[in-house]
Formats: structure tokens, sequence, C-alpha cells
């Protein structure tokens, strides 16, 4: 499988999840949409620095030879789907009440029993 064929299909699979599996619908968000260019104006500047000083390279038969940034461009197509994977994730969960409580800054329930203990009357 070519580098091109594995972002394509990353794509597919994350906007499929998105849709049908996790059902946040990400992809039908305008602060969704409005906020990815912040994100790929730093993933092309990442990417920039790590191919253009061929530190990461590619076979150039796995791939399309089409390059923003010195990048090719599959790679703003895998880091599309790392991104909306990881964004629907935490909506997902968020949904499901993880992290819903404790609220932020009251600290995990293990840390409140340690702290119960620590602080319980002695002998």
């Amino acid at each position: 499988m070519t580098y091109t064929a594995a972002a394509v299909l990353g794509v597919i699979v994350t906007a499929a999840l998105d849709r049908w599996v996790f059902r946040v619908r990400l992809l039908s968000r305008a602060a969704f949409w409005a906020t990815y260019p912040l994100i790929v104006f730093f993933q092309l500047l990442s990417n920039g620095i790590l191919t253009g000083r061929n530190i990461v390279m590619y076979d150039p038969g796995a791939i399309l030879g089409l390059r923003i940034a010195y990048a090719p461009v599959e790679d703003l197509l895998f880091g599309f789907a790392m991104v909306l994977l990881t964004l629907d994730l935490w909506v997902w969960w968020g949904r499901r009440g993880v992290q819903r409580t404790p609220s932020a800054g009251e600290g995990s329930k293990l840390l409140r029993r340690y702290a119960a203990w620590r602080h319980r009357p002695g002998p």
C-alpha cells in the first residue's frame, strides 16, 4: 500500500467514524472548519522543517510528488485524519461522562481518596 493510499484511506475511515460510529459530526460544524486552518499552519511549519532538512524522507514511488512547504500533500491528509479522530474521541468520551466529574481543579477520585486517607484521624 502506498503512502497516498494509506492517507486517503485514513481520511475516509475517520470521516465514516465521525459520521456513523461516534456520531459527533465534527465535519458538519463551522467551528471545526474555522479553526482547522490554524492546525494546518503549524502542521506545514513542522512538516516543512522535518522534510526540508531531510530529517524525514519519502520514497518518491510511494507518494504523488506534490509537495507543500517541502512536505508531501499526503501528510496533510494524515494530519487531518489524526486531528479529526482525536477530536471525535474527545467529544465522544465527554458525552459519556469521562472527565465530567471531577471538575477541573478537583483532582481525580484516586487522589481524593489518597488525600482523605492521609488526613484521617490517627489511633
